[in-house]
């Protein structure tokens, strides 16, 4: 019996984009292939594509397509195998009181206010700085497959981290992470570790990352949850 799902994989179309400043590596022109229509993009056929390499933004589904460049690698957590770092465990001690909840993508006036708070302190410069509220929900709260936004408070009751979370057939994507940019307690790291130990408590093998740059800092964090795997050549391998 065929796969329903490889028929709607086979019916849907790649275009490329015109080229556009890199946002990661300096003087460099990026370019992405879209897959379309994106009402056919459901839940398990955005867990292939995926596994293919694809991201979404919003309703935007697409992969790095870049002429003279290959340095996005899509980047995966082996969350069976994770090793808990003496680093990791004295994050998630430090975070312990935390209260998180899943909750649907809706407006929220406090995490959109922690949102321009974060690009304003985080990423200067960068754009998206600047996005209204418009834009906001856009990019974070329009959604087309099974999606969450992860919430985080400390006791006082005020929103620490939001971690928008893509939940696919055998594993979790981290889609977006914003977070309080004055804190001191590694929260960026704590909700990549909190959704390792989501992954592992759903019984999911993976947790995707997006991409991992080798020369930009911006991507280095990625590297430290260990073991993980990039794709290579439309392969999946594990990293030394």
């Amino acid at each position: 019996m065929s796969d329903p799902y490889e028929h709607i994989l086979q019916s849907l179309q790649f275009y490329q984009t015109s080229e556009y400043p890199c946002s990661y590596l300096p003087d460099e022109q990026a370019r992405s292939l879209v897959a379309a229509p994106a009402h056919l993009i459901d839940n398990n056929v955005y867990s292939n594509l995926v596994a293919q390499g694809f991201r979404r933004s919003g309703l935007f589904t697409y992969r790095p397509d870049c002429r003279k460049c290959q340095a996005c690698m899509p980047i995966r957590i082996d969350v069976s195998a994770f090793n808990v770092r003496r680093s990791h465990k004295r994050v998630i001690k430090k975070n312990s009181n935390l209260i998180s909840r899943s909750l649907p993508l809706q407006w929220n006036d406090e995490h959109y206010e922690l949102y321009v708070e974060y690009q304003r302190v985080r990423h200067p410069g960068a754009g998206m700085d600047t996005d209204t509220e418009k834009q906001y929900k856009q990019f974070l709260l329009s959604s087309a497959v099974d999606s969450r936004l992860i919430e985080f408070r400390d006791q006082a009751g005020k929103v620490q981290i939001i971690a928008l979370t893509d939940i696919l057939d055998n594993s979790l994507s981290a889609v977006y992470t914003f977070y309080n940019p004055l804190s001191d307690r590694s929260l960026g790291t704590y909700s990549i570790l909190w959704q390792i130990m989501q992954c592992k408590s759903l019984d999911m093998p993976w947790l995707y990352l997006g991409y991992w740059i080798q020369n930009s800092r911006k991507m280095a964090y990625k590297s430290q949850f260990k073991p993980y795997q990039l794709l290579v050549n439309g392969q999946w391998s594990y990293v030394d």
